[in-house]
C-alpha cells in the first residue's frame, strides 16, 4: 500500500511537528514539564508538545555554564527513563542556546549537544540574523555532534527577532538544516526604539480600546505574515510567538486561533503549562472536518488515488493532500480517533 505521505506530499512540506512548543528555563519548572510531557503521552499515546529547555534566558549571569550541564543531565535523564521502560512514543525535548553573538553560545553547544545531542529533537538558536548567523553555529553544533549517538543531523530552529531578520527571513526559512522559524515578539517590538507602542506585545481585550495589540499592530502583523508565508514558501513550519496572559485561557484560545486561522502559523510557544491544553485544542481541527478527511483519504486510497466523487463532490490529488495534511494535524493533536479506519496510517 502506498502511504499517503508517500503519494501526496514533496520535498517542499514542512516536517510533521507538534502544535505546541513549551518553554522553561528554572529547573523546577524544566523537571515538572518533562512529567508533564510524558503524562500527556500516556494520556494521548503520541507526543502532542515540544519541551524546549531555555538556557538564553534561563540561566543567571555568569551562570551558563552550570546551567547548560544542568540541561544536558535533565536532558539525557529523560532519554534514559524513556529507554528503560521502552516506550512507543519518544519524549521530544530541545533546547534553546545562547545567540551565536553571546559569549557562551560555543560553550553551550559543547555542553549541551555534545553532551546530550541524542537526547534533543532539536536545538533553537535565538537572536537569528542571517544565513551567515546559521552556518556559523552549525558549525559548531556539527562538530560537538561528532562522536554523540545520533544517527542524523540535530534540526535547527530559528528565532526571528528584530526588523532585519524579518527581511531576511525568506532566506533563513530557505536554509536546509532549518525546521521552524518561530518569531520572538517582545524583542521585535524593543527593536523599534519607542516607534511601536507596549500594548503590542499582548493581547487587548475584546472592547477594551487599549491600543494596538500584537494582533492588530501593522508592523507586528506584517513581521509575522512575512514569516508564515517565507515558511510555506520553504516547507518550513512557522512558529508563533508566546501570549502572556497566562492566567486567561478565553484570550490565548482566541490568540491562537487567530494565529492558526488568518495567519497562517501551524505552531505555537507555550510558557505555561496552563496554556498547552487551550493551545491544542485552538490548533485542532473540528470533529467533523476528521471524519470528512478521513473518509475521503481511506476511500481515495482503495481506488489508488484515482478521482473520487464524495457526497456530489469530485475529489484528486489536490484536494487529498489538503486532506492528508488535515488528518496530520488531527493526529498531532490527538484529535484522530483510535478506532478511525486512519489511524492505521500512522500505525505504519
Amino acid at each position: 500500500m502506498n502511504h499517503p505521505r508517500d503519494v501526496l506530499l514533496d520535498a517542499t512540506v514542512a516536517a510533521s511537528l507538534p502544535v505546541c512548543d513549551h518553554y522553561c528555563g528554572v529547573e523546577a519548572r524544566m523537571v515538572k514539564s518533562l512529567a508533564l510531557q510524558a503524562e500527556f503521552i500516556e494520556e494521548f499515546k503520541t507526543c502532542v508538545f515540544d519541551v524546549t529547555l531555555d538556557c538564553e534566558d534561563g540561566a543567571r549571569v555568569g551562570g551558563e555554564k552550570d546551567h547548560a550541564f544542568m540541561v544536558s543531565a535533565l536532558a539525557n535523564h529523560a532519554l534514559e527513563a524513556s529507554n528503560s521502560v521502552a516506550k512507543s512514543v519518544a519524549q521530544r525535548i530541545a533546547v534553546r542556546v545562547h545567540p551565536v553573538s553571546h559569549a557562551a553560545f560555543e560553550q553551550d553547544v559543547e555542553i549541551i549537544v555534545g553532551g546530550a545531542g541524542a537526547a534533543l529533537c532539536h536545538l533553537m538558536l535565538p537572536k537569528v540574523e542571517s544565513v551567515a548567523d546559521i552556518d556559523r553555529a552549525l558549525q559548531a553544533v556539527d562538530a560537538a555532534s561528532k562522536g554523540t549517538r545520533r544517527p542524523d543531523s540535530l534540526p535547527i530552529h530559528v528565532l526571528i527577532e528584530s526588523p532585519l531578520a524579518v527581511q531576511r527571513v525568506a532566506a533563513i526559512a530557505a536554509h536546509p538544516r532549518v525546521q521552524s522559524v518561530s518569531f520572538g515578539l517582545m524583542d521585535f517590538v524593543s527593536t523599534h526604539g519607542g516607534a511601536i507602542p507596549a500594548s503590542a506585545m499582548g493581547v487587548a481585550a475584546a472592547g477594551s480600546g487599549d491600543g494596538l495589540d500584537q494582533f492588530s499592530h501593522p508592523l507586528v502583523v506584517r513581521a509575522k505574515l512575512e514569516i508564515a508565508a517565507a515558511c510555506h514558501a520553504s516547507g518550513k513550519v512557522p512558529s508563533h510567538c508566546v501570549v502572556t496572559e497566562f492566567k486567561d485561557a478565553a484570550v490565548l484560545q482566541a490568540a491562537a486561533r487567530h494565529a492558526s486561522g488568518a495567519l497562517g502559523f501551524t505552531r505555537m510557544w507555550s510558557i505555561h503549562p496552563d496554556q498547552i491544553r487551550p493551545i491544542l485544542a485552538a490548533f485542532a481541527p473540528a470533529e467533523h472536518d476528521v471524519a470528512h478527511a478521513s473518509r475521503i483519504i481511506c476511500e481515495a486510497q482503495a481506488v489508488h488515488w484515482a478521482p473520487i466523487s464524495v457526497d456530489g463532490r469530485l475529489h484528486d490529488r489536490a484536494s487529498y493532500r489538503y486532506y492528508w495534511q488535515l488528518l496530520e494535524k488531527a493526529h498531532q493533536t490527538a484529535r484522530l480517533h483510535r478506532d478511525d479506519p486512519a489511524q492505521r496510517f500512522f500505525e505504519m
